[in-house]
């Protein structure tokens, strides 16, 4: 009896830690997909991280690279200024001493007669004034040509003034050569006609004026106004120089064949070849454009 009951105690016992373990083998399927889900959901809290970490480089490197792209447009924007200021300076100072010497010869060429106890020399001044106004006007007729013949169907010629159709680096350009060189025979009726104090002397003074005149006038308009080498002032509002500029846009385009090779009659050029409406209706898109940058300027302010 006492064995008896020993063992149903121990049994007892058993059933217990039996029952527990029955009961773990049981709840075993069930737990394990439990921890499997949460082992999987902590898994994926890293990733947010790394991705908010990738997004926060990319952002820096897109900050960044707008940051270069505006400094490089700084710079580019800072030596283009320079290169204008650079010209202009050159322009100007040209310009000024051609004007002081032309003034000063055309004043001492008079004074000169004078104290010689000469007649006021009319016949002189009035060939000087005639020869000038007919160079100037002659210079654009003469430019008409040997843009056309000599600068774009010679091959000769081209290899200077393709640096004009070609992105400029640099305030000047191969092209400006040929600004020296139609400068060398107006210095020179310049000079003989100062020497010479006859008629004569005064049709070449006059002719060496115009050609001088027509020079200043090409640089300020077709250089400063057209290609915005330098800035030059009110004269770009003036409805006549409108026309000038987009006909001289129209021979870079090449759509009429070049057309026109003129610079100051280059819409009587366009208007000859049948272009007249265009350049009419181009001349008010540009109109239109530089109004429209006007008012958004001055919003900004």
């Amino acid at each position: 009896m006492p064995a008896a009951a020993l063992t149903s105690g121990l049994c007892a016992l058993r059933r217990p830690q039996a029952a527990a373990a029955s009961l773990t083998q049981r709840s075993a399927p069930v737990l394990l997909p439990l921890q499997r889900r949460v082992q999987h959901s902590r898994q994926p809290l890293a990733r947010p991280r790394a991705q908010a970490d990738g997004q926060n480089k990319g952002d820096s490197a897109a900050a960044k690279e707008q940051e270069q792209l505006a400094a490089k447009r700084a710079e580019r924007a800072a030596a283009r200024k320079r290169e204008q200021m650079t010209y202009q300076f050159a322009a100007i100072a040209a310009t000024t001493l051609i004007t002081a010497t032309a003034g000063f010869a055309t004043y001492y060429r008079i004074v000169w007669h004078l104290t010689n106890g000469d007649a006021f020399p009319y016949l002189e001044l009035a060939a000087t004034l005639a020869l000038t106004a007919g160079a100037a006007f002659g210079m654009e007729m003469y430019a008409r040509w040997v843009h056309k013949d000599m600068w774009h169907d010679n091959p000769i010629g081209w290899i200077l003034h393709k640096s004009h159709h070609e992105p400029r680096t640099g305030p000047f350009e191969a092209n400006d050569i040929y600004a020296l060189v139609n400068a060398l025979p107006a210095m020179g009726l310049c000079l003989y006609g100062f020497l010479r104090p006859d008629v004569w002397g005064g049709v070449c003074f006059g002719a060496g004026l115009g050609i001088t005149l027509f020079g200043i006038s090409y640089m300020f308009v077709h250089d400063g106004l057209v290609h915005r080498r330098f800035p030059v002032g009110p004269i770009a509002q003036l409805p006549a120089m409108k026309r000038i500029v987009v006909a001289h846009q129209l021979h870079h385009s090449e759509k009429y064949g070049g057309v026109p090779f003129g610079m100051f009659l280059g819409p009587q050029e366009l208007e000859a070849v049948g272009a007249g409406p265009e350049l009419d209706r181009l001349v008010a898109e540009f109109e239109a454009s530089k109004a429209k940058k006007q008012a958004a300027a001055a919003a900004r302010r």
